[in-house]
């Protein structure tokens, strides 16, 4: 697996739906409570995907936008 990989929009026209119910999804949490939720979706998807190679580039991928200089 490498970065080339995850290119792809497997979600198609469900992105906007699924972006609308991940912010429905934190409407009324608190910040420490949105948090905790995210890292719940987090481990819950981390589980479905099952691939420690596939998760651990996805970890650099998310790594390395903080670390791109910003415009």
């Amino acid at each position: 697996m490498n970065k080339d990989d995850f290119g792809h929009d497997n979600l198609g026209t469900d992105a906007d739906s699924f972006y609308e119910a991940l912010m429905m999804a934190h409407d009324g949490l608190s910040l420490s409570n949105s948090h905790a939720f995210n890292a719940r979706l987090i481990l819950l998807m981390a589980n479905h995907i099952g691939d420690k190679k596939t998760l651990t580039t996805l970890l650099d991928m998310a790594s390395s936008y903080e670390k791109e200089p910003s415009s």
